[in-house]
């Protein structure tokens, strides 16, 4: 969401909250400042939907939070651009140049930038490349909150590097109290289904690696990662670990526990909503929330989550998953697995890390070109991990050291020793170290590249 739309963002979730919205609404498109249908399209946009403005907007406008169905491009670009908007020394745009996929080219007849729906990957990286706000991206929690009134179970799965972004001192006890005031029936750590795939990686590096020419590539967390595997470097997706990210295995876990649960994902990226609505993961979240929309709706609904009491729960992630959020943590995570599972295999174990798009094209490029004294390749699209993530909201510094802290104090040092992992997977029917060797066991944290 861009700063030129964070007030009226404001406006419109504490007027659905409150039951005003048709006023509200009306009232917007009344005192528009640019054209209807543009400010339209800012509206629906903030509303998660994207519909053309009519007559009947107010009506359209409701049907289709109602019925909210999948939008396959979540980035869009208003028809015209800032003529005061001027290209840099390499002859781009700044929304072109920060597309790390070329998606973005100019068109001379309409002297605006357009973007390739085919070559976007929906990471939104261009949104904050735009001074103007002409580039939006869905926001889907209108949607969101008629989910939470019309289902008995909506599950908040919050991504680890959300330690530190609502304040140094909130405690997740805390953040729990602050999204079930908001209507959620509960929120997990996705720290924990990211110590089932640590659990999962670990033994595929046992299996896939046997001697010095061998590569890995773990497809953990960052979907701009794997796009940049799927859509460049198709060469090295034969050593791409099949394992689906983090954020997908808790959807998929909590569904399978309770089929009527819903999940909503609430993270740093704004590519994790493009990636909940790839077609063979369709389902398995339902919604995705950035960290700075969901202070947007703190800020809107009047929640402090420092002033609450926490709602207190067991511990059951480790330190590897909660390491999840930056830079290192995922390599660090599968290395004391392995070490523990495959003491002489953990000999040979040598990670390399890459993150940013420049560093990630770097190492990927390296790999083809077997130039990397490494055979386990850990990628993360922004600098720092997903603590430098697009809709962060403290700085990478201040995002990785909350989340160390966080990790270095869990009781649950890894993944292999959380007893209440064992529970859960044994419902799964996973009851060994054995059965993660079972593909058809091992399905629910899988898919094909």
């Amino acid at each position: 969401m861009n700063n030129k739309h964070v007030e009226l963002f404001d406006t419109l979730v504490k007027s659905y909250y409150e039951g005003t919205f048709d006023e509200t609404l009306t009232r917007i498109m009344v005192c528009h400042e640019i054209s209807p249908q543009e400010t339209f399209k800012i509206v629906a946009s903030l509303c998660g939907v994207d519909i053309e403005f009519d007559n009947n907007y107010v009506y359209n406008l409701k049907k289709a939070i109602t019925h909210y169905s999948v939008n396959k491009n979540l980035i869009q670009k208003l028809d015209s651009c800032n003529l005061n908007c001027s290209k840099g020394e390499d002859d781009k745009f700044s929304c072109q140049r920060s597309c790390p996929f070329d998606a973005i080219y100019y068109d001379k007849d309409k002297k605006a930038t357009i973007i390739d729906s085919d070559l976007c990957t929906s990471c939104g990286v261009c949104i904050d490349s735009c001074d103007h706000g002409r580039i939006l991206d869905s926001v889907e929690f209108i949607p969101i909150m008629n989910l939470l009134k019309e289902n008995e179970t909506v599950i908040a799965a919050v991504a680890p590097a959300i330690m530190g972004q609502f304040g140094e001192d909130v405690t997740m006890d805390q953040l729990r109290a602050a999204l079930i005031k908001i209507g959620f029936s509960d929120m997990i750590e996705v720290a924990f289904t990211a110590d089932m795939l640590t659990v999962k990686e670990a033994i595929e590096f046992d299996k896939h690696i046997h001697g010095p020419n061998d590569l890995m590539i773990t497809s953990c967390c960052c979907p701009m990662w794997v796009g940049m595997l799927r859509k460049v470097y198709g060469e090295l997706v034969k050593d791409l670990s099949p394992s689906v990210s983090p954020m997908i295995a808790a959807g998929r876990v909590i569904k399978k526990l309770n089929k009527d649960a819903k999940v909503v994902f609430i993270g740093p990226c704004i590519a994790k909503k493009a990636e909940a609505k790839e077609k063979d993961l369709l389902g398995d979240i339902d919604f995705v929330l950035t960290f700075q929309e969901l202070n947007e709706i703190f800020k809107a609904l009047e929640i402090k989550p420092s002033k609450l009491k926490g709602i207190p729960t067991k511990e059951y992630a480790s330190k590897g998953g909660r390491l999840y959020a930056r830079t290192g943590g995922v390599s660090i995570a599968v290395s004391e697995v392995i070490e523990e599972l495959y003491p002489e295999k953990h000999k040979y174990f040598k990670a390399v890390q890459a993150n940013g798009i420049k560093d990630c094209k770097e190492l990927l490029n390296n790999a083809l070109e077997g130039k990397i004294d490494a055979n386990f390749l850990e990628g993360m699209g922004c600098p720092g991990g997903c603590v430098g993530g697009p809709k962060k909201i403290v700085s990478p510094v201040e995002g990785k050291r909350a989340v160390d802290e966080y990790a270095l104090a869990s009781p649950i040092k890894v993944a292999l020793h959380s007893e209440s992992m064992d529970e859960v997977l044994g419902k799964l029917g996973i009851n060994s170290i054995k059965d993660f060797e079972d593909k058809d066991k091992v399905s629910i944290f899988e898919r094909e590249f």
